[in-house]
């Protein structure tokens, strides 16, 4: 089964691969990528310490940056979120991403839900009424990196043996083990 997502978005250019097109559509998505942008947010207790990374490749060079943060309490889909904002956060300039991620949050988000709580003045509908969203901070500013740039989205398995998201996870993780080992100390 393919496991990407398909997805338009209102905002400027992010797009994903629907699981129903053909390859050859794919191909073209992915047509005239300047960076491939890999995020995975991780979190133990949920809330709890968690962590982010994301690795930055540009295919043509080669060229990796690579980073990863943790807070001391958060949770899965705020770290999540805070790769991807970290990630597009590196570019410099308005560029062509696939953002490669095992969140069907971040992706459904940036091209299904985001326009509607735009339109809703930053909230969603709950039981016929409208309430915040959660992590405005968060879809704000991956709203307005998000704008900056062409974005194409796919889904991949989460620890389903991917190596770049298998390496971010691990990143993610590596962060924050000294804030889960500070909080054990502190509460024995």
């Amino acid at each position: 089964m393919d496991m990407r997502q398909g997805f338009e978005s209102h905002t400027r250019g992010v797009k994903s691969m629907a699981s129903d097109r053909s390859a050859r559509k794919a191909q073209k998505d992915r047509e005239g990528i300047e960076v491939v942008l890999f995020t995975d947010g991780a979190c133990s207790g949920n809330p709890g310490p968690g962590g982010w990374a994301y690795i930055l490749r540009h295919p043509e060079s080669g060229r990796e940056s690579v980073a990863s943060g943790a807070e001391s309490l958060s949770t899965n889909n705020r770290m999540e979120l805070t790769a991807a904002v970290q990630g597009l956060a590196q570019l410099k300039r308005p560029t062509r991403v696939e953002l490669v991620t095992d969140s069907v949050y971040v992706g459904t988000g940036l091209s299904e839900w985001l326009p509607k709580w735009k339109l809703q003045g930053w909230k969603r509908k709950d039981g016929g009424r409208l309430v915040p969203i959660k992590n405005e901070d968060l879809w704000r500013e991956l709203d307005r990196l998000a704008s900056t740039h062409d974005v194409v989205f796919t889904h991949v398995a989460g620890h389903a043996g991917h190596a770049e998201n298998e390496r971010c996870d691990e990143l993610a993780v590596a962060a924050y083990q000294p804030l889960l080992a500070r909080s054990r100390s502190n509460s024995g």
